[in-house]
């Protein structure tokens, strides 16, 4: 940032997202001649056009979308760095923890009473999020413990300890050409339509688009695609549909996960609880259990966890529930 104030970096993105001087200065709250002659200065000072600008219409030049690109990550590194900062010295600030609607696999009442025996516990506030971002809420710092789902949250740069491991069902009409089997395999699926989750655009779906999984069992309901999940995100399965073992899909994994940087007492406190609630849920589950009995939650006050998301540098394949 030595050649870019913060500020700067605000207002040139601000008019590279509504490509519109006059847009992006309300949402600025600032005049519309002071944005124009702000941007100029950028581009003076990089000795760069980034902007195309005609009596009609702004358009960004290659540079202008290459700093779009790397500004916004800037701007997100930046408050997120204020966020943590805040929170490291707020000793009062609630923990916060960020899963989907129903995503806990029954699990949360007992993580909740568990930590709350903690002799540091503080209250917990509950976010809920979309699909695709309870991650992004551990990197950015709007929540300090997570509940992800594994192979479908993108696990990089995070710890984090197996809660849970359960089967993945498909869940088709109750009048449905599997619906009366007794299990079936990932090759029973080839021609069906499966949905698209908002916010994951390398998904497989082809059907419509979904934003959680209410709205998916609702496009069940209407014949309109099936659905693979794990088995805790619905059951009990609603009326009119079924739900079948899928044989050779992957196991779900529900983890608790924490930005690996985050060595708060705050966070290894409620870790700690976790894991005393379900004592060998991740020490037996392959290369991301903790080495010798040691668990992330005593590493998080100081010693770096092993590369890769579990803990080996490999990665698991991703989709969305």
């Amino acid at each position: 940032m030595s050649e870019l104030e913060t500020r700067e970096l605000e207002y040139f993105v601000a008019v590279a997202e509504e490509l519109h001087f006059g847009r992006a200065a309300v949402r600025l709250s600032i005049a519309q001649p002071a944005l124009s002659k702000a941007i100029r200065r950028i581009e003076t000072r990089l000795g760069v056009a980034l902007f195309v600008r005609s009596s009609r219409h702004v358009e960004l030049t290659p540079a202008g979308r290459a700093l779009l690109e790397h500004g916004r990550h800037a701007l997100n590194a930046v408050a997120a760095a204020v966020r943590r900062a805040r929170r490291a010295g707020d000793t009062e600030a609630p923990l916060r923890l960020v899963l989907k609607p129903g995503g806990d696999a029954g699990l949360l009442s007992g993580l909740l009473a568990g930590y709350a025996q903690q002799p540091d516990a503080r209250r917990v506030d509950i976010l809920f999020s979309g699909p695709a971002d309870r991650a992004d809420f551990l990197h950015d710092g709007r929540a300090d413990v997570g509940l992800l789902y594994v192979p479908f949250d993108d696990l990089d740069g995070l710890a984090h300890e197996t809660l849970h491991t359960e089967d993945r069902v498909v869940v088709v009409p109750a009048g449905h050409r599997l619906a009366g089997r007794a299990a079936v395999r990932m090759s029973d699926l080839e021609g069906e339509t499966l949905p698209r989750w908002k916010g994951v655009p390398e998904g497989d779906g082809t059907g419509p688009e979904v934003a959680d999984v209410v709205q998916m069992l609702h496009m069940v309901s209407m014949n309109r695609m099936i659905g693979v999940l794990p088995r805790s995100l619905v059951e009990p399965v609603p009326a009119g549909l079924a739900g079948v073992p899928v044989t050779d899909a992957p196991p779900s994994r529900l983890v608790l996960a924490w930005n690996e940087q985050d060595r708060r007492p705050l966070v290894a406190s409620f870790v700690a609880a976790a894991l005393e609630a379900h004592p060998h849920a991740s020490r037996s589950e392959g290369p991301h259990a903790s080495r010798s009995g040691e668990s992330h939650a005593s590493r998080s006050a100081g010693a770096q966890r092993p590369a890769g998301p579990d803990g080996d540098g490999r990665r698991e394949g991703r989709s969305s529930p």
